[in-house]
């Protein structure tokens, strides 16, 4: 495992100036259009139709995964996130972001060769989806495995009954950075910020209801 940075106090003035630039990002992504003359398949259009019935973002669902790198562990993960835009003020950005979401998420990993089980509650602080596919971040409230505090990336994929869902979460293969030194390290997870769902779940099931951004109030 690697281990996780620290995160240095940075100035006032370098804080607002950092959220205000996010700020300026959200608005410029926002204000983004489709390219002239695309035309929406059928199965865009379905998961349009979706997410114009549904008044927030959804993900909802237990199941338990393969994972790879463990393929005889057993690793559960329970997920009930819904979006909350703007409800997040933060310094700089008083009106919070679009994927602003709450929610809980609970997870355990039972480890084949010890027989040891690891768990955590986290507490939603991101939703963001499209079509059939969501990232959200989670904070750590309760774990014998991970820091409180911590934030986790995972990403769900809804298969809809065609193939398996998916899973991928961020501490499993793909969040790491070097140091100094060389020697890596597992940074800080930003806000809706995960890898690719890359575990196919065995039993259970995820469902993604997907909303369009919104505009600022």
């Amino acid at each position: 495992m690697f281990r996780t940075a620290r995160m240095a106090r940075s100035a006032p003035s370098t804080r607002t100036a950092m959220a205000a630039a996010l700020a300026a990002l959200a608005l410029t992504t926002l204000a983004a259009t489709a390219p002239a003359g695309a035309t929406p398949s059928a199965e865009t259009a379905t998961t349009t139709a979706t997410a114009t019935t549904a008044t927030t973002a959804r993900v909802n669902g237990s199941a338990r995964i393969h994972y790879a790198l463990n393929p005889t562990d057993e690793m559960w993960f329970t997920i009930d996130a819904e979006g909350a835009p703007y409800t997040h003020p933060v310094p700089g950005v008083p009106t919070g972001l679009p994927t602003d979401a709450r929610g809980t998420v609970h997870f355990s990993h039972r480890v084949a060769k010890s027989g040891d089980v690891r768990q955590a509650d986290a507490t939603v602080d991101c939703l963001a989806t499209g079509g059939p596919v969501a990232t959200l971040t989670a904070v750590i409230t309760k774990s014998d495995a991970m820091p409180v505090g911590q934030r986790i990336g995972l990403s769900i994929y809804d298969a809809h009954g065609h193939g398996k869902d998916r899973l991928g979460f961020s501490w499993g293969v793909g969040n790491m950075d070097l140091d100094q030194d060389g020697s890596p390290y597992q940074p800080v997870v930003g806000t809706c910020m995960a890898l690719a769902p890359f575990a196919p779940v065995t039993s259970g099931n995820f469902t993604v209801h997907p909303v369009e951004l919104s505009e600022a109030p």
